[in-house]
């Protein structure tokens, strides 16, 4: 249930944690604000995520015209190019993604198994840009901690059809699975460099 009492909250937190944080009451403000942070000729790239997918933002991205978008996603693609465009995410101008939670108290948590998601929020691209739900808000730290293990990761394990107890349990089994999908765990917090990380906050629910 939309409360605007703790999306405010969350807002004002993040802002002085140094994100830039914006609320919008549906996706197609969503695209209007993410229209206005992209420029001409801007390399533009992405890390996994519904959200984009859901809201629209990613077919948007990829009909651009007057942008690099480097999709590994695209038809053809080898292992090599997916690597390629992993690793060149890091000098783009724009790396669009969205976050496992969001704390009230201004954190963002993500939980990764290849690490590029987490890898290009923390460094290398000009501008990040998370696309997220309001859903994705938790009260602590230690929720968004449990938001992952017992919804997001065992929804992603079963989307992506990975052989992990939890696609049969709906919960983390703290599995040493060769398919596990739970490598890596980082919060944000106070960001160094003022409104790099941008977080757009929409009045509906997307993604996991």
């Amino acid at each position: 249930m939309l409360d605007m009492q703790i999306i405010n909250k969350t807002i004002e937190a993040l802002n002085k944690n140094n994100f830039d944080a914006y609320f919008v009451d549906n996706k197609d403000k969503a695209l209007a604000l993410v229209d206005s942070f992209i420029s001409k000729d801007d390399v533009v790239t992405y890390g996994g995520s519904m959200t984009l997918f859901e809201t629209g933002i990613m077919n948007y991205l990829k009909n651009k015209n007057d942008i690099e978008f480097l999709d590994r996603n695209k038809e053809g693609n080898t292992p090599d190019d997916i690597q390629k465009i992993y690793r060149e995410a890091f000098t783009s101008d724009v790396y669009f993604t969205s976050s496992n939670a969001i704390t009230e108290d201004g954190y963002l948590y993500n939980v990764d198994g290849n690490s590029n998601r987490i890898s290009a929020m923390m460094f290398g691209p000009k501008n990040v840009i998370v696309i997220a739900g309001y859903n994705k808000i938790v009260k602590t730290k230690q929720d968004a901690i449990e938001r992952v293990r017992n919804y997001v990761a065992p929804k992603n394990a079963q989307r992506l059809n990975m052989n992990t107890p939890c696609v049969k349990t709906g919960k983390c089994m703290d599995c040493m699975s060769k398919d596990r999908i739970c490598c890596n765990y980082a919060f944000f917090g106070k960001q160094r460099i003022e409104k790099r990380i941008k977080v757009i906050i929409i009045g509906e629910e997307y993604g996991y």
